[in-house]
């Protein structure tokens, strides 16, 4: 299995220190507002990560952190008059909300900077008595010109770094790319009380204390997006090796940038889309499906003309689903599978292959999805509904579980929901009751009224088909 890994610009052979274990940290939100589709997207490219990882035997130990003190946190309190930690913990309960509705597994570890202070604190005080670090009127600096390796994820050396270019500016910095590791305390803010006074930590810092306690030293996989790598995730090396004296990371990986309007999705600018009010319209699944559509590492564009093709697309891949379900329940389904359909069975087995192939190669989610629409047309040429004595359940099972399998690694649920929930504008029993209607109505010659039930459920997305054996439906794609 090869990975592209930032720092060296190449795909490497990915060996994780310990042989069968991975320990991986993903950088999380500042939590001040609701998840946008930009945020989604890191979530559902390092859980498919993740979930392929232990697909192929690796026991993950996954830490993903939730920035819980932060400048853009404390204007919120003072926005809504509440407490900032009040701010952090119903974005944190929404946050969830959302990492579940889109089937994301939970982290191992969900650290939060103000639970992990005292090693946070330690943290800086290593880098100070070690001399990476000084002290200004209150205020912690790591001085970057006494880490020889600073800028070597990003590829700038220190005389690239301009004063305001993504860079703090403070006149009480030795050098312009200085950053700070601890802040004194404004009257308002969260407070601490630390060796240089009361004061919260930098962004920074947190994420470098959180490794250290969670992961050790050293971790296999340090991801998130690509616009952290340099100052933040520059920033964590340069921290992390000064203090422990050993390598941060073996792999650093970073996912591309959701624009809208070709504009980078952010909060701070205003141009994003909430994913609630997203999911509203196509569904969590949908939106899951569509940001695993493309590599993890390249820019996605999000419009309604894109989530619509996402949707078709994962409509197709849960109407062959169906297909096979109706084929298991049917009673005419033959129950020995025959040697031609054995050895099309087989033959399903390398579309498994080009599965594995897409993944191995730096989790080409894009061409997994491939894959499982490759096995898809195979179920809908090679089990007919229309002729359900013609297949066994064998056969039928046997291509149920592996498009299971491969929709499971993606975390792609593609089943029919239970009948209480809702589907295509009604439930289950409501469409199921229709067909019902209809069957009667056509066994009474009453052609106008079974036209009638079948509008109205093509009104809600429901497509009948009429087989040999009785009616099934599917979604409308």
């Amino acid at each position: 299995m090869k990975i592209y890994n930032t720092m060296t610009r190449k795909k490497e052979e990915f060996t994780p220190i310990t042989p069968g274990e991975v320990k991986m940290y993903v950088c999380g939100q500042t939590v001040y507002n609701y998840m946008h589709i930009g945020n989604a997207r890191f979530y559902a490219a390092f859980d498919a990560i993740r979930r392929y990882l232990e697909y192929k035997g690796y026991n993950v130990r996954f830490v993903q952190n939730f920035t819980d003190v932060d400048d853009k946190i404390i204007l919120r309190a003072a926005e809504e008059n509440i407490p900032a930690s009040a701010v952090a913990e119903n974005y944190i309960n929404e946050t969830l909300k959302d990492i579940d509705a889109l089937n994301i597994k939970r982290a191992t570890v969900n650290p939060r900077a103000t639970r992990d202070m005292p090693e946070i604190i330690e943290m800086v005080r290593v880098l100070v008595d070690k001399g990476f670090a000084y002290e200004r009127a209150g205020t912690v600096f790591f001085d970057t010109t006494k880490f020889d390796g600073y800028g070597k994820l990003s590829w700038k050396n220190t005389g690239e770094l301009e004063a305001g270019a993504r860079v703090e500016i403070n006149p009480d910095k030795k050098n312009p790319a200085d950053f700070v590791l601890w802040k004194p305390y404004k009257p308002g803010e969260p407070k601490w009380d630390s060796p240089w006074g009361e004061g919260r930590p930098g962004w920074h810092i947190e994420c470098s204390a959180m490794v250290k306690k969670y992961l050790g030293n050293t971790v296999d996989i340090h991801g998130g997006g690509e616009d952290l790598i340099f100052p933040h995730h520059e920033n964590e090396i340069a921290q992390s090796e000064s203090a422990n004296s050993a390598p941060f990371a073996r792999i650093w990986m970073h996912n591309g940038t959701v624009t809208m309007g070709h504009r980078k999705m952010s909060k701070s600018t205003g141009n994003f889309r909430v994913l609630r009010e997203a999911a509203a319209v196509f569904s969590y699944e949908v939106i899951r499906f569509y940001l695993l559509s493309g590599h993890y590492r390249m820019p996605m564009e999000f419009n309604d003309e894109a989530l619509t093709a996402a949707k078709n697309g994962f409509t197709r891949i849960s109407n062959a689903r169906g297909a096979l379900e109706y084929l298991l329940s049917n009673k005419d389904t033959e129950a020995e599978i025959s040697a031609a359909e054995q050895a099309l069975l087989n033959e399903a087995g390398g579309f498994r292959a080009a599965f594995e192939a897409a993944m191995d190669d730096d989790f080409n989610t894009a061409d997994a999805i491939s894959a499982i629409f490759n096995l898809t047309r195979f179920i809908n040429s090679s089990a007919d509904i229309n002729n359900p004595g013609g297949v066994s359940r064998a056969f039928v099972k046997g291509l149920l579980e592996t498009l299971d399998l491969l929709c499971g690694v993606l975390g792609l649920s593609v089943k029919r929901p239970d009948a209480s929930k809702e589907d295509g504008g009604g439930d289950i029993a409501w469409v199921e009751g229709l067909i019902a209607k209809r069957r009667e109505a056509r066994e009474n010659k009453n052609w106008a009224e079974a036209d009638r039930f079948r509008d109205e459920l093509l009104a809600a997305g429901i497509v009948l088909e009429d087989t040999a054996s009785g009616t099934r439906w599917v979604r409308k794609a």
